[in-house]
């Protein structure tokens, strides 16, 4: 979540990665190097009708937790927009997240329409204000969603990585994190391989 692989091994997460193994270089893992401007996360939240079903938003809630602990830990800014009825409304920062718990996400409801392009829009705009007041900083941009839209937004400009993480569970699969990932050269995972 810092940034690229530094030079120093790190050995608990390298030792889990070879387990019974003898060491070879795919189980290496490295210490993530801050860059120097520091890192921004911005965290876009899809707070629809959708996100109720099978308590999606109370696990994607639950993930922004961990996530802004992690960001808090880095000393990286965070910024949460939250999208879902007719549009989409920044929610925190960017700031270094200080404190971080359920109480300040509790309030977050869902219910509506996926407005995903109003979202995306919002980060954009706070990303560029972000952009110009540090440049040298990393940008990332999050979007946790289940992908019940018909948005098709382009990828922001400036962002440096795009993470969509997809909480359609569905048998009958829509794909369309998959195929906004897919078409924004950005990564896709589903909590579980986030948290895991």
């Amino acid at each position: 979540m810092q940034g690229a692989p530094g030079k120093r091994i790190a050995w608990p997460q390298t030792l889990a990665a070879m387990r019974q193994d003898v060491l070879r270089a795919e189980h290496l893992r490295f210490v993530r190097a801050a860059p120097r401007g520091g890192v921004l996360h911005c965290f876009v939240l899809d707070c629809s009708g959708s996100m109720l079903a099978g308590q999606r938003l109370s696990l994607a809630k639950g993930l922004l937790i961990a996530l802004f602990d992690r960001a808090s830990a880095a000393r990286a800014e965070a910024a949460l927009v939250c999208f879902g009825g007719a549009g989409a409304d920044v929610r925190f920062g960017p700031a270094v997240p200080r404190w971080w718990n359920e109480r300040w996400l509790r309030p977050v409801e869902g219910g509506g329409g996926t407005p995903l392009a109003a979202g995306v829009r919002r980060a954009a705009q706070l990303l560029e204000r972000s952009a110009r007041r540090k440049p040298a900083q990393q940008r990332w941009l999050w979007i946790l969603t289940d992908g019940r839209t018909r948005d098709v937004p382009a990828r922001p400009p400036g962002v440096d990585e795009v993470v969509f993480v997809d909480f359609e569970r569905e048998t009958i699969r829509l794909g369309r994190c998959e195929t906004l990932a897919a078409a924004w050269g950005a990564r896709r995972l589903t909590p579980e391989e986030l948290i895991g």
